[in-house]
């Protein structure tokens, strides 16, 4: 049922608008009211220095109580909608001014730019790719996808617990910036024994993950139009953050011992900064060899560049133990080290660490302050816990044997159904790559993979210059071995159907 309100006298010549209430609409009168006479006044229905009715009159005309009416009134006088005159009333704010009404009134409106076209700065831009629909899902071959349906989780949520119930005053507060002391001190402490990295507390920030990681390492370290290697093919996430700093990427090939550090010298000798994944090569999986870790050192101290050295998931060799990271062995203090737990927890966690060096330290803690003052205290404290009491080294021993089951299956499953697939880079990591003869489109398969609940990723996608290789990027982290074999047999058909 609606009731309309009588006309209003108004202070100069005009029809006022007929407003309507619905006692019967899940809407409350107050903020019916309220959009009513917003609506009209924005549309100037209702001029500015119009007078208005009073709040009993109208609460009488329309047959309800006053509250409402009184609540609308205080809320469109607080906005500055309305305006009240001591002994006069309440009218339509005069500082609506009478230009913007004749505007409206005369002015066609702008026509709306096309999809797409809107203004924005050169950010954004930078980073639009093409439509990635293998990285829609989870399931069989998702990349980076762990068995997180095998985590700890009661271990982990009585950590949780334990600081959630009865927080210490310091995990409520501001906190500082590098990150919860006792976690950067667990985080020294593994990396010392488990990486070989040389550090203390005080050179490791904690981030959100690899990927904040090498922002604030771009903001620290590149300036626009500054050269920087980057592995061909290559992980695109780091290419997207360089990118987004102006940086000037250089495609540098990576063979069977990672990096081509010659190569990379002769392209682009007085490069700024080199990043690598030295432990495990992403995407083909190759580790960098002991020569060229030492040619990639010399030329970085020789030209005063920077390294970020990228050691996403380097906890999990199957035939050999973990190859120690590249910082150990730096001498000049030219590496960036970054790490993250999303591979060897779950990626929802977003925890990370960088570790500097010692002078870059301040300027680094700077950018990292500007960007968000400290990063989130509780999942620290659970995580400090979780690493000094053992379960992440258990944790670990676990998942290396689940992981290196799952890896002979796929290995297997592709040898004996697609043995037109070369594999590489099996003995590590969450995944490996698959390359295929020429003629193939690599991207068509992993498309309709997609579409049947397959997520392959192209190899030719991690490619920055024209000549990509085709071929599949399997994850095996997060599909049983006993499913793996089936979801074979399905790609089998799609490799053969897109040559």
């Amino acid at each position: 049922m609606a009731t309309t309100i009588a006309p209003m006298k108004p202070a100069a010549p005009g029809i006022p608008p007929i407003l309507a209430v619905d006692r019967t609409s899940r809407t409350p009168l107050y903020r019916q009211l309220y959009d009513g006479y917003r609506a009209a006044i924005v549309e100037r229905r209702l001029r500015a220095g119009q007078r208005l009715p009073s709040t009993r009159g109208l609460a009488a005309e329309l047959g309800i109580s006053r509250i409402p009416v009184l609540q609308a009134f205080e809320q469109l006088l607080a906005e500055g909608y309305f305006e009240s005159r001591p002994g006069a009333g309440t009218f339509v704010a005069s500082s609506l001014p009478d230009e913007m009404t004749r505007a409206r009134r005369t002015a066609a409106p702008a026509p709306a730019p096309p999809p797409g076209k809107r203004a924005v700065g050169r950010a954004p831009k930078v980073l639009l790719r093409r439509e990635e629909p293998w990285l829609r899902g989870w399931g069989a071959f998702r990349v980076s996808q762990p068995a997180v349906d095998r985590f700890p989780f009661q271990v982990w949520s009585s950590l949780v617990s334990r600081h959630a119930r009865n927080p210490k005053g310091s995990l409520l507060l501001y906190g500082d910036p590098r990150g919860y002391r006792p976690f950067r001190e667990a985080i020294a402490a593994y990396l010392t024994t488990a990486r070989a990295v040389r550090c203390d507390p005080d050179q490791i920030l904690v981030v959100s993950g690899s990927q904040q990681a090498l922002e604030i390492s771009a903001r620290v370290l590149l300036d626009p139009g500054r050269q920087v290697w980057i592995e061909e093919p290559g992980y695109g996430g780091a290419r997207d953050v360089l990118n987004l700093a102006g940086a000037r990427l250089v495609p540098v090939p990576v063979d069977g011992e990672g990096l081509d550090v010659a190569a990379g010298i002769a392209l682009a000798p007085q490069a700024r900064a080199a990043y690598v994944t030295p432990s495990h090569q992403y995407p083909l999986g190759a580790t960098l060899s002991a020569s060229r870790r030492l040619q990639l050192l010399d030329w970085a101290r020789r030209s005063g560049a920077w390294i970020l050295e990228d050691d996403y998931d380097s906890e999990y060799r199957y035939e050999s133990l973990p190859i120690a990271a590249l910082q150990g062995l730096d001498q000049d203090s030219r590496v960036i080290y970054i790490g993250t737990f999303s591979k060897v927890l779950f990626p929802a966690l977003r925890l990370g660490y960088l570790v500097v060096p010692p002078d870059l330290a301040a300027s680094f803690v700077a950018v990292r302050e500007t960007m968000d003052i400290f990063p989130s205290t509780l999942y620290q404290a659970a995580l400090a816990d979780f690493l000094n009491e053992g379960h992440f080294g258990r944790h670990l021993r676990r998942m290396r044997q689940l992981y290196r089951e799952r890896r002979s299956a796929l290995v297997e499953a592709l040898g004996r159904e697609i043995p037109e697939l070369e594999v590489h880079g099996e003995q590590a990591g969450l995944h490996l790559a698959a390359t295929l003869p020429k003629g193939f489109s690599d991207r068509r398969i992993a498309e309709e993979a997609a579409r049947q609940g397959l997520w392959a990723m192209p190899l030719s996608s991690c490619y920055l210059g024209e000549e990509a290789r085709p071929g599949l990027v399997l994850g095996f982290g997060g599909v049983e071995a006993g499913e793996i074999g089936a979801g074979v047999g399905r790609l089998k058909g799609l490799v053969r159907s897109t040559r």
